[in-house]
């Protein structure tokens, strides 16, 4: 008794789908053995019996099995009129969970589960480029946008999966599989103030490197007062993007068009790309110069060293490359 009680409880706790296939498959092989009991000569196997009672509930109807006697007649009629209408309710109910899965995608509000991801946190022009430039390379990054403004997936003809809520949440990060990603970038609020905008980027780094301290976290910081709070806070790399575009605009200033140059050379994403390389056992203790024209041979424009002492860059022509410095390049 306490056995069939269980197996009630675990029957009324599966989803609609699973106790629809569950009904119809116990439909399908309590006829198939109960044809084979009537008209035995005709349905000469359980099996013969099963396959008969699936393709009539599901009206397919081959015709190279048919009851001869009025019992199987019967028998037909009675799981015609109860087996389809299951059949039907089976299959509508797997359209309507496929539906409310894809609306759910849309909406964002389907948890992400796969690892080794990237997590954007923001909705702005500088995410909706970054996702364009990713989608035209042939192996695209697997990204997660959360975000709390947007309505839906705002672009739904590029795969990367959508998390509606505030990044400050944890059950949002959560949702995110915040614990399992690689990267998060976490980008500034273009509606609120820069100071706000600021805040509010500190407390989600806070909010993610609380979750997954590992992740590697690159973070959009518009005023200078709040780069040494973002590193505090467990930033590893700050984009200051106002310090970027009024360095662009006083170039031009001295020199006009420099500004364009810096965004054409920028923007040949996909074919060019700036990187940063770890020196090879033949270029370490060679100078500046002299690595330079090694990495031009292989198509490769070296810009410049980040130091690996204090982090500066470095163009000095006959400073020697050290083991711990990286090179700045410019790669096809």
């Amino acid at each position: 008794m306490m056995k069939m009680r269980n197996l009630l409880v675990s029957y009324w706790r599966m989803s609609t789908v699973l106790r629809l296939f569950a009904i119809a498959s116990a439909i399908i092989v309590l006829f198939g053995a109960l044809m084979h009991v009537i008209e035995p000569e005709t349905f000469r196997t359980i099996f013969d019996g099963i396959w008969w009672a699936s393709v009539t509930t599901t009206t397919i109807g081959y015709g190279d099995i048919v009851p001869k006697t009025l019992a199987g007649k019967l028998a037909a009629i009675v799981l015609i009129a109860l087996g389809t209408g299951i059949i039907a309710a089976y299959f509508a109910s797997i359209s309507a969970a496929a539906a409310s899965r894809e609306t759910a995608h849309t909406n964002g509000q389907l948890p992400y589960t796969e690892r080794g991801h990237v997590i954007i946190v923001g909705w702005n022009e500088r995410a909706r480029e970054m996702l364009l430039r990713f989608a035209r390379q042939d192996s695209l990054p697997r990204f997660v946008l959360i975000d709390a403004t947007v309505p839906s997936h705002p672009l739904p003809h590029i795969p990367f999966h959508f998390i509606k809520g505030s990044a400050h949440d944890d059950a949002v990060l959560e949702k995110a599989n915040i614990g399992h990603a690689q990267f998060v970038i976490i980008t500034a609020d273009p509606h609120k103030a820069e100071e706000d905008a600021d805040t509010d980027t500190i407390v989600a780094l806070l909010a993610a490197k609380s979750l997954n301290p590992s992740v590697y976290a690159i973070v959009e910081i518009l005023t200078a007062r709040n780069v040494q709070n973002a590193f505090r806070a467990g930033a590893d790399e700050v984009v200051q993007t106002n310090l970027l575009a009024s360095t662009a605009m006083a170039a031009s200033l001295r020199s006009p068009g420099v500004a364009g140059a810096i965004e054409r050379m920028l923007g040949r994403f996909g074919e060019q790309t700036l990187r940063l390389l770890t020196p090879t056992e033949q270029q370490i203790g060679q100078p500046f110069t002299t690595v330079q024209q090694l990495l031009l041979e292989q198509n490769i424009t070296l810009l410049g060293v980040i130091r690996g002492d204090n982090g500066n860059l470095s163009i000095l022509p006959q400073r020697p490359i050290e083991e711990h410095d990286r090179l700045f390049v410019f790669v096809p």
